[in-house]
Formats: C-alpha cells, sequence, structure tokens
C-alpha cells in the first residue's frame, strides 16, 4: 500500500531543515539493502542534510562497485565512530528492516538511541519504534519502496544515473532478476523508469553476477554434491561445514542463491541451505518456498528467524548434524502444507 498523506507530512516536516542523518541497512546486507541505502543517502545528501549510510558489517565484493560504497562506515570495523554517528543523529533511517535484532551488534546503539526513526520494509511483522512505518509486505524490495517513498515526496525528478543503479540493483537481486512472483506490473514500470533515469542493466547485471571465483565454483560443486532430497516432504536441503568453506577460500556473499537450486528441483517446494559458522557458533540458515508453503512462519516458529512467505533466513545454536536431524524431525508436522 503507498504512504499515507499524514506519513507523508511528517517526513516532510522532519526533512524541512538540514538534520544529521544516518541510514541503517540490516547485518549481512545484501543488493537491495544496500542499493536502497546507498540511493536514499545520495538523495538525502543533495537536498542539504548530511546523511551516512551505516552498516553493521561487512557485505559481499560483488557490490563495493555501487555509486557511494566508499563512504560507507562499518560498525564492527569502526565502532567508535559509528556510534558517534548514530548517537548524534537527528534521524534514522532504518532500510530493509523491521527490527533493532537484525543488526546484530548495532542493536542497543540504535534502541537507545535519541533520534526520530522513519523505518521503509518489505518484511512481515514490523517492530513499533519508528515515528513513520512504511511497510508493505507486497512489495517486491525496499529499493522499489525507495522509489515510491521518494515519488510520494514528489523526488522522483532528483533520481540521477548513480541513485536508479542503486535501485536497479536492489530490485534485481530481491526479485531473482524478476522472477519471483513478488514481481509485478509495477515493479516492471519502476524499473523501466530507472533504465530511462540512466541505470545500465547489463552493466549492472554483470557486476553483480558475472564476479565468480574458482573456489567459489568450486564451493558451489561442494554443495551441490552435499544435496539432500526428502520427497515425502517435498523438501530439500544443502549443508556447508566450516572446513568446507574455508577449503574454498569462502568469502561473503560466495553461497548467495546456493539455496535456489534445491527449490529448483522438480516437484521440490520447500529448500533449505544449512551453513556452520564456527566464528559466531551459529548455523546460518537460508530458507525458500514455492507457492503457499510459509518459510516466515517456519523460520519464526522454529530458528530465531523471519522474512517472506517464500524467502526468511534463521539459525540454530545446535551443531550442524543436531540442526539437520531436528530440521527433519519438524518435517511431518507440516506434512499436511508441503
Amino acid at each position: 500500500m503507498p504512504m499515507n498523506s499524514n506519513d507523508i507530512k511528517t517526513v516532510q516536516s522532519l526533512l524541512s531543515t538540514s538534520k544529521s542523518i544516518v541510514i541503517v541497512p540490516h547485518k549481512n546486507p545484501d543488493g537491495d539493502a544496500m542499493g536502497s541505502t546507498l540511493a536514499l543517502c545520495k538523495y538525502l545528501n543533495a537536498q542539504g542534510h548530511t546523511a551516512v549510510v551505516v552498516a553493521p558489517n561487512e557485505y559481499p565484493h560483488f557490490l563495493k562497485w555501487l555509486p557511494g560504497n566508499d563512504d560507507v562506515i562499518i560498525y564492527n570495523a569502526t565502532t567508535k565512530i559509528a556510534t558517534q554517528k548514530i548517537e548524534s543523529a537527528d534521524l534514522i533511517f532504518t532500510l530493509d528492516f523491521n527490527d533493532f535484532s537484525r543488526t546484530g551488534d548495532m542493536e542497543q546503539v540504535l534502541a537507545s538511541a535519541s533520534a526520530d526513526f522513519i523505518m521503509i520494509d518489505h518484511h512481515q511483522q514490523p517492530s513499533n519504534y519508528a515515528k513513520v512505518t512504511y511497510s508493505d509486505t507486497s512489495m517486491s524490495s525496499t529499493c522499489e519502496m525507495v522509489y515510491h517513498f521518494l515519488d510520494a515526496l514528489q523526488a522522483t525528478d532528483h533520481i540521477d544515473a548513480d541513485m536508479a543503479a542503486c535501485l536497479y540493483t536492489g530490485i534485481m537481486t530481491d526479485t531473482g532478476s524478476f522472477r519471483f512472483p513478488s514481481t509485478t506490473a509495477i515493479t516492471h514500470e519502476v524499473i523501466s523508469k530507472l533504465i530511462a533515469k540512466g541505470a545500465d542493466n547489463s552493466h549492472i547485471h554483470r557486476n553483480i553476477y558475472d564476479t565468480n571465483s574458482h573456489t567459489k565454483l568450486q564451493l558451489l560443486g561442494v554443495a551441490l554434491k552435499n544435496l539432500r532430497i526428502l520427497p515425502e516432504f517435498k523438501t530439500a536441503y544443502i549443508t556447508l561445514t566450516q572446513k568446507e568453506l574455508d577449503d574454498h577460500n569462502f568469502q561473503k556473499g560466495d553461497t548467495e542463491g546456493f539455496v535456489n537450486y534445491g527449490l529448483s528441483l522438480k516437484g521440490i517446494i520447500f529448500a533449505v541451505i544449512f551453513i556452520e559458522n564456527k566464528a559466531d557458533n551459529i548455523i546460518k540458515m537460508s530458507l525458500r518456498s514455492k507457492g503457499d508453503f510459509s518459510v516466515n512462519e517456519f523460520a519464526r516458529t522454529h530458528y530465531h528467524g523471519g522474512g517472506h512467505t517464500n524467502a526468511a533466513g534463521g539459525k540454530s545454536d545446535l551443531s550442524l548434524k543436531e540442526t539437520v536431524d531436528q530440521f527433519i524431525s519438524i518435517l511431518p508436522r507440516y506434512k499436511d502444507k508441503l
């Protein structure tokens, strides 16, 4: 749904004078998180504000080309500077997440901040911390929402080629190159306008998808070798141990999209990848589904996570084997839905 008139007036009032602004994506930011924050940051700076993106931690190398990347502050690398920015901010935008817990180590700093908050997000069940909450779960991406946010402010004329590239990147990555059900006619209209504004779609696609290293492709081979199918539950899962990651020089973002190989199998409607993370002592999970089976509800119920109906994340504090065994033991409860 579009922003309501009261929220638009509130945003206009908040931005009517020069402000010190921090823009925050979620931990382990993806293309949508970085594209939306960087595009909004450039707009706000052009309007006379002092805006900066503060990301909780590092993000994949294939996003480092995005315009504005060099000015991003990484919280866990420069914690003191990042904390000062947050504590002194007049206004904080939180993009592509809806609960402070999604920012990892930044959670308490944000929770104690004195600034007003504006949330722009498309995930389910938003928390109630923002003065303005623009939440729309029907949207393809937060980048599409940022376009509509600017449209509501009658500011789309300010979108330049750099902003368009950022917004295009987030929409493209969060829709699986426009193949997911969240891709609507309006999504394509926005994409058309972004291309007209200067987004080079072919160049952006190459920068995101044509950057594979030899070791990443070898890791994909290991993942596919580890793929298991549970036909009675129309489910497929992949496991990757920390050793397998280390043996293939794992870099942040290397496993992006691996889970979709399981979902691409004929007859499979639920796919999961379990990735061992020794540093955080957790098993990181990505969950995907087709149709009405809600991985958001599944992840929220069992794995401290959430997201969308067909795409969600979660984590487990058990060992990799224990996590997989537990997962398999849970599936019979969902047989009627799978």
